[in-house]
């Protein structure tokens, strides 16, 4: 049996017109993972025209009823679209509360305990920010054919990405350009043992029958991946956007897009700090000023590529330099949320009276760390703290802020502190409010 610390896992599936292969998949992939209890099989019934749902309902009741399995339908009479289904699979797995998502094609077999050692994986690797992947050699064995799209990532490396690209929406190499994209952003891929990797043997006829046409298209993409770019996100929020149904309800659920990224872009000492702690309570992978080394790297790739790999090895982040690149972050990141916080201006100007008082423990080390000299010197226009030029400053800053988002109201939200909190916040993000307080922080001796 699991650990009940053991994160939960889902079996992300898809399938349209392989009903065939769930009846020899699904009841041996349940039965060989049932010593794990955290784990949940999201099936998405990408319109299947075969009897899957007939299949289904009469030999899986049981598994139904425990929520083992969850079986979503999505009503799309068009042709399969293999990134667009993967990504919807994966939000419906995050749905379920999943913490690792498993891409396992429906005519995967996942091996006895695969559960089991992917959650040992995650959880005891001394290597941080790994992800699990296939790796399959051709001519290996026609058993091992049709297993490389298996790849385990955490729910943040997913959202972190991007999910897979959109574009590929046939037979081609998702899986790898995914799995490239992720190294890309600073994760190390473990292979999974070939132990776990089995499928039924079927040919092409088969991986064709939704896309005939698109045999030569895959020959392109292959070219392709031999060439890559150094893109790190795809879809930029539009991920697996769509309309389901949940285990035969007739309530529909909507999936709605997610943000590329989302930024606090308050002035430092508006409760930056306490937007951090409520981001990443909310789930989010969130940073916030991790040391001014970390600030100056994602400064300098910004100002100078247009985009930061920095940055984006995060899915929420603020305080400085994030607060002066809103222009910059909104063309390099489309489809993000921005937040500023802003607070009554005579506390504000007290608390950065008192950041750049010696109370502050990091005050001495500004003078001889030139680039949090240089951040302020751009921010303010001076490295010296003076009341008014300050607070000229935050007003024409928040103006700016206003007038930019004037006509995206969707995308800016402005909270004002400590007023604030959970209500405004999970509004904004579409997310439900927590059972705890909203953080409030006003720690003057934290740096940035």
């Amino acid at each position: 049996m699991s650990n009940p610390s053991s994160p939960r896992i889902a079996l992300c599936i898809t399938c349209k017109g392989r009903a065939a292969h769930i009846e020899r998949t699904l009841p041996a992939n349940l039965q060989d993972n049932s010593d794990y209890d955290n784990l949940v099989f999201c099936l998405l019934n990408f319109n299947s025209q075969d009897h899957l749902l007939d299949y289904l309902v009469t030999k899986h009741k049981t598994d139904l009823k425990s929520g083992r399995l969850v079986v979503y339908s999505l009503p799309d009479d068009g042709p399969f679209r293999m990134g667009f289904a993967k990504n919807m699979a994966h939000r419906l797995g995050m749905l379920e509360g999943a913490d690792i998502l498993v891409n396992l094609d429906a005519d995967n077999f996942t091996g006895n305990g695969f559960a089991a050692c992917v959650a040992e994986r995650f959880q005891y690797s001394h290597t941080p920010g790994i992800f699990l992947a296939a790796n399959i050699i051709p001519g290996q064995g026609r058993q091992f054919r049709g297993c490389n799209g298996r790849i385990v990532v955490t729910a943040h490396q997913f959202l972190n990405a991007g999910g897979y690209d959109e574009r590929f929406d046939t037979w081609a190499p998702d899986d790898k350009d995914f799995n490239a994209r992720l190294q890309r952003l600073g994760y190390t891929a473990i292979e999974i043992p070939r132990d776990y990797l089995r499928s039924v043997v079927h040919g092409d006829g088969q991986r064709f029958q939704e896309y005939p046409h698109a045999r030569e298209k895959v020959g392109e993409y292959e070219q392709e991946m031999e060439n890559p770019s150094d893109a790190t996100i795809a879809n930029y929020g539009r991920v697996g956007v769509g309309t389901v149904y949940r285990n035969f309800d007739p309530t529909t659920i909507e999936l709605g897009p997610v943000p590329t990224r989302i930024f606090g872009i308050g002035m430092h000492k508006t409760a930056t700090n306490s937007l951090h702690k409520a981001l990443t309570a909310l789930g989010y992978d969130s940073a916030h000023w991790k040391s001014a080394r970390w600030a100056k790297r994602i400064w300098r790739e910004m100002t100078t590529t247009g985009r930061s790999v920095t940055l984006e090895q995060s899915y929420a982040v603020s305080d400085l330099p994030i607060t002066i690149l809103y222009k910059e972050l909104d063309q390099a990141y489309p489809g993000s949320k921005f937040i500023l916080t802003v607070r009554d201006e005579q506390k504000w100007l007290a608390s950065v009276r008192n950041h750049w008082s010696n109370r502050n423990q990091f005050r001495s080390s500004w003078d001889t760390d030139a680039f949090t000299n240089r951040i302020h010197q751009i921010v303010y226009g001076t490295t010296e703290f003076d009341e008014q030029v300050f607070l000229a400053r935050y007003r024409q800053h928040n103006g700016d802020v206003v007038e930019y988002f004037r006509d995206r109201p969707d995308d800016l939200l402005i909270m004002r502190m400590p007023e604030s909190g959970w209500p405004e916040l999970c509004g904004f993000l579409g997310r439900p409010i927590p059972s705890v307080d909203y953080p409030h922080e006003f720690k003057t001796a934290e740096q940035g």
